[in-house]
């Protein structure tokens, strides 16, 4: 399955490097209060990146939720999308399948420049993951990775296997946006609509679901106490 989108715009040699500047512009955390529209959402991402690309403006790590949406990624199939009338859905530019944003879901938009941190998109998408887990381990929850499947899983038991968070990007021009979505309490039911991301046979959680009442705020205070660890200086390395 692809899991991300990369721009042939990556490929091309003659992209110049980012300007010194850029390195004057400490990355920044943003947290929306109230739930951002999918199309203004996108809007904003797109104008970051380009200007972290041109050095006007520093990386970004966005926090929100969205209103009852379906997203559709580069690889959707028509068959995945099982309720059309059930909440608007949206093409998107990003890697993956059909998913499911809506409230007490945890989006986190990153924005960040790859030629700073290596130029290798799998490395990328690996410490994304590894974001994930090591904050849902703050609430003691052990989230892994799957072979051949997306996003980051909860053993439940008795061959049972939930998703507990999605992962989908795209990189142009080594910018990376879109990012990560963590089930905090969202209404499990809503992903009916959709076989989330393109896969059948296993389930969905979210961490209330899983017996841990913890907040957005909360959550949003264990990524950031898990990013220095991924993406600091020190950051964690792919095995």
């Amino acid at each position: 399955m692809t899991w991300f989108k990369r721009s042939d715009a990556m490929a091309d040699s003659s992209v110049h490097s980012q300007p010194a500047s850029l390195a004057l512009h400490p990355l920044e955390w943003r947290v929306s209060d109230r739930p951002v529209d999918y199309p203004e959402a996108v809007a904003a991402m797109e104008r970051r990146a380009d200007q972290i690309h041109a050095g006007t403006a520093g990386e970004l790590v966005w926090l929100l939720e969205h209103p009852p949406i379906y997203t559709a990624g580069t690889s959707a199939r028509a068959e995945d999308l099982l309720d059309a009338a059930r909440f608007p859905v949206y093409p998107t530019g990003r890697g993956g399948q059909y998913t499911y944003h809506g409230p007490s879901q945890r989006v986190a938009y990153v924005m960040v420049d790859l030629k700073r941190r290596g130029q290798d998109v799998r490395r990328y998408v690996w410490r994304l993951e590894e974001w994930v887990i090591r904050a849902l381990a703050q609430f003691g929850v052990t989230g892994e990775r799957r072979a051949g499947r997306v996003g980051i899983w909860v053993d439940r038991g008795g061959g049972r296997e939930d998703k507990i968070a999605a992962i989908g990007v795209r990189v142009r021009r080594w910018v990376t946006f879109h990012g990560i979505a963590v089930n905090v309490d969202p209404d499990l039911g809503h992903f009916a609509g959709i076989v989330p991301c393109g896969i059948q046979g296993h389930g969905v959680t979210s961490l209330v679901d899983l017996g841990h009442l913890v907040t957005l705020a909360e959550v949003d205070s264990a990524l950031r106490l898990a990013w220095e660890d991924v993406f600091g200086d020190a950051a964690a390395e792919a095995p």
